[in-house]
């Protein structure tokens, strides 16, 4: 049995092993209705002589592979790039009428396909937190770079007082001032205060005295000054935010690297890190060569050559996970 895995319907079809169909293809709903509908036109099958094969087509082939082997079934999911290179020999009007569930059920009864592995819950838990890790990270970038853009136009030579306006000392000025207006307007005393407690005594009054002079004389912009410093301070609430999920997840993923140590031996490699190869990888005894790892990494050249022909420079395949890489 082939299934054509989608986000709210699925179709199945099934064929003898001499490859010919046994009836027309059906759809069934993703939900558990649909389930048992598909489960109830499985009863003409036995589970020991019947394998079902499925592409991993985003997560909503997840639901459906988890209740196909409760129920004692022979699954198998197979990577798309498997079943596309079959789909495309079968012309318009074949007896296939080119239904995809057909063209997996083909490559399963073919057996030329390699199993997707399905990690372990720890290493499943590893992947989605550092996935998702790198979602936010991505998120923070944004945001930083909107910020930049706010702070340009309101004071741009605030910037010329520090080395980065993310540091400790200037996002605690900008939390309590948003323009050079207020901020020239600042208490030196309460100012001095403010950067001496956030640098560690590294700025104090001298440095406040210069903050101060360069706001009085700023070319920041004056029109729309008021809804541009609403703007950053919400901006900074967030990036506040985003950073304190951040944290969340590291720590999570802290406690699920307790028992995967080995990757952290290698210099360079921290716990962030090594729960991302970790999570991606998973088993590394299944791949028997460094190439394979590669290949699996999309790191690979990719092939070009055609008789005589063989292409000078190769860009690298970029098959594998992206994460990975």
């Amino acid at each position: 049995m082939g299934i054509d895995i989608g986000k709210c319907k699925h179709e199945a079809a099934l064929m003898d092993e001499a490859g010919q169909p046994l009836g027309k293809a059906f759809v069934f709903g993703n939900s558990a209705e649909g389930f048992s509908l598909l489960l109830k036109n499985l009863r003409v099958c036995e589970p020991f002589q019947t394998t079902i094969g499925m592409e991993a087509t985003g997560h909503y082939w997840l639901a459906l592979f988890a209740r196909l082997l409760e129920e004692g079934w022979d699954v198998k999911v197979i990577n798309p790039i498997q079943s596309s290179a079959l789909r495309k020999m079968y012309v318009r009007n074949s007896k296939y009428d080119r239904k995809d569930a057909f063209v997996i059920a083909e490559v399963i009864r073919f057996g030329r396909y390699t199993e997707a592995v399905i990690p372990g819950e720890d290493i499943s838990q590893l992947r989605e937190l550092s996935r998702f890790r790198v979602e936010l990270v991505e998120s923070l970038g944004d945001l930083k770079r909107h910020i930049i853009a706010l702070v340009d136009r309101l004071f741009l030579e605030f910037q010329e007082c520090f080395s980065t306006i993310f540091g400790k000392t200037p996002l605690e000025i900008l939390r309590h001032y948003q323009d050079p207006e207020s901020l020239s307007n600042a208490d030196l005393d309460f100012l001095t205060d403010l950067m001496e407690a956030n640098s560690r005594k590294q700025l104090g009054r001298k440095a406040a005295e210069n903050l101060k002079a360069k706001a009085a004389v700023s070319v920041g912009a004056r029109r729309a000054r008021g809804v541009l410093g609403i703007e950053l301070a919400i901006l900074l609430r967030q990036l506040d935010f985003i950073q304190s999920q951040i944290e969340e997840i590291d720590a999570l993923i802290a406690d699920l690297m307790k028992d995967h140590q080995i990757l952290l031996s290698v210099p360079g490699i921290g716990t962030t890190l090594a729960a991302a190869i970790l999570g991606e990888i998973g088993d590394i005894s299944r791949f028997d060569s460094p190439k394979k790892l590669q290949a699996f990494a999309g790191l690979d050249p990719s092939v070009f050559e055609s008789g005589a022909f063989s292409a000078a420079s190769r860009h690298i395949s970029k098959r594998g996970s992206p994460y990975l890489r």
